[in-house]
């Protein structure tokens, strides 16, 4: 047995039941004490824990290096085309990395690679590690992780994913088409897109039949950069293809091509279910939308992208939490498909006099109260057509007609994607006050994505100020007891850090709230971060 081993044996058993073993010779030279054993009044456990100690050093520095012609060289890392982030930038990723508000991750990698930084290379592994965890992060973590990122990931199969994630081809070798990964080939049609439609067009068309589902999906999508009529043909014969996702993206496409085939056998059907009718309620004669949903679904349907729904399912995409039936479900569907000119062509107004008319369902007698349920289907229907068509001006028709249910707070959040940025903020802090003191407040709040900059932040304070109010005023329940930790959790990350001044003197009239404390420290290292990658 080796000298270890006996000390391993000795440690298991105790010492009072095994003599401390002697300690081995080192080459050739005695060992003090000679005999080794332990001197006089020594604790037992003390030397064998002195002498493992010595024994562990002896193990590792005695290991042998191997002969390196052993090993297949390494390539070494290709240059950097990109500087590294400033010494203050890498050493708060270092404290991000290390637990130290790891949620500001991916604001971090966003604005390095947005001011066209790199990360430090010896932050690369926890870096790589993290992106292994956390899907979400990837497509930050390739953009920043520079050309020693992706140098590792190929070096370890844990953080291979890298190597996929990057959409950058190089160059517009048509060589990437044939041989890159499906990021890079995505990457390549989109830049192909941009100065040459027709050439990107036929480049997929002629390997198209090759293609696996799911690379057809991702390549039929980008044909919306640079989205024509000449693209409609190809289009069409996407609707015929055995993948559904790849059906969905073709009629999705087709749905924003004015004046399309697709456009037109949608506002056909359209037309059936929608009927202005001249009625008489309480004396008073107008005009109203009388609203019969389709009776039934055809194979025509199924080609168009309008899914089969089961009556009672919930309907894809529908958010309020109630099930939709199949009719109502059918409804939605067309109005989201059909081009929006249909109904100001129809009813002979535009979209903000359209969107204000009443709506009933053609089952009711005439003069009777409108149909909630018609009324909401036809509206969550314009609404999606008007985000698909990216139609501004829909979109500002839908959200000042306030003819958008409080529950559908994610369609109204939908509806500010579309519209300027000029007019998003102010836009989004009307609907916070309308909401205000409603349980929808807080989706609809989650669903509006950060920067909250200019009204809008001006809103946030407001709503955090009354929240902090209802809080430490306690007694019961009012309408805003209980939002503002998680308003405070939203708000850290999403609000303009140069709104940190007026929560510290907010945070000052309520020194013992917790979630305002941390919110203004939050905001002051998301400065102070920001100001480090400019």
């Amino acid at each position: 047995m080796s000298g270890w081993a006996e000390h391993v044996s000795t440690a298991l058993l105790g010492t009072h039941r095994r003599p401390v073993p002697p300690m081995p010779p080192l080459d050739g030279r005695a060992v003090h004490p000679p005999d080794g054993r332990p001197p006089d009044g020594a604790d037992p456990a003390e030397v064998l824990l002195e002498q493992a100690a010595l024994l562990a050093v002896r193990r590792r520095a005695g290991w042998r290096a191997g002969d390196a012609s052993a090993f297949p060289p390494v390539a070494p890392s290709p240059g950097e085309s990109l500087p590294v982030v400033p010494r203050a930038a890498g050493r708060r990723l270092a404290r991000i990395l290390t637990g130290d508000r790891p949620r500001l991750l991916p604001e971090w990698l966003e604005a390095a690679a947005g001011h066209g930084y790199r990360v430090p290379s010896g932050l690369l592994p926890d870096l790589l590690e993290r992106g292994r965890a956390d899907r979400s992060l990837r497509p930050a973590i390739a953009r920043a992780a520079g050309r020693r990122g992706v140098w590792l990931a190929l070096r370890n199969t844990d953080w291979a994913y890298l190597v996929g994630e990057g959409d950058d081809p190089g160059d517009d070798d048509p060589e990437v088409w044939q041989t890159g990964t499906r990021n890079q080939r995505v990457a390549y049609l989109v830049r192909l897109r941009g100065h040459d439609p027709a050439a990107a067009r036929e480049a997929l068309r002629a390997t198209w039949a090759s293609e696996p589902a799911p690379d057809r999906a991702a390549f039929v999508a980008t044909l919306e950069h640079g989205l024509s009529p000449a693209d409609e043909t190809f289009l069409e014969e996407a609707l015929n293809d055995r993948a559904k996702d790849v059906r969905r993206s073709a009629a999705d496409l087709l749905a924003r091509l004015p004046g399309s085939g697709y456009g037109r056998r949608m506002a056909r059907r359209a037309r059936e279910c929608l009927r202005p009718e001249e009625r008489t309620v309480r004396g008073r004669r107008r005009l109203w939308i009388t609203v019969e949903p389709p009776h039934g679904h055809d194979e025509d349907m199924a080609r168009d992208g309008i899914p089969f729904h089961p009556a009672g399912s919930f309907m894809p995409g529908h958010r309020s939490g109630g099930p939709v039936g199949a009719r109502a479900g059918w409804l939605r569907e067309i109005l989201a498909r059909t081009p929006l000119a249909t109904w100001s062509d129809l009813f002979e107004r535009p979209p903000m006099e359209v969107v204000c008319l009443p709506v009933a369902d053609r089952a009711r007698e005439p003069g009777g109260p409108a149909d909630d349920g018609g009324a909401r289907d036809v509206h969550i229907g314009w609404v999606r057509a008007a985000v698909g068509q990216h139609d501004a001006v829909w979109a500002r028709a839908l959200l000042r007609g306030g003819v958008i249910p409080a529950d559908e707070a994610e369609s109204m959040a939908d509806l500010l994607t579309v519209l300027p940025p000029d007019e998003h903020d102010r836009a989004a802090a009307d609907l916070l006050r309308w909401l205000e003191g409603s349980a929808d407040l807080m989706r609809l709040l989650e669903r509006i994505r950060g920067p909250w900059t200019g009204e809008l932040a001006d809103a946030v304070v407001g709503l955090l100020a009354s929240a902090a109010d209802d809080e430490e005023a306690g007694g019961p329940a009012g309408r805003r007891r209980g939002t503002l930790a998680p308003l405070c959790r939203l708000a850290d990350e999403r609000l303009s850090p140069d709104t940190a001044p007026r929560l510290d003197a907010l945070a000052g009239r309520h020194p013992e709230s917790w979630p305002l404390t941390e919110l203004t420290d939050t905001l002051r290292f998301r400065n102070d971060m920001l100001q480090e990658l400019r």
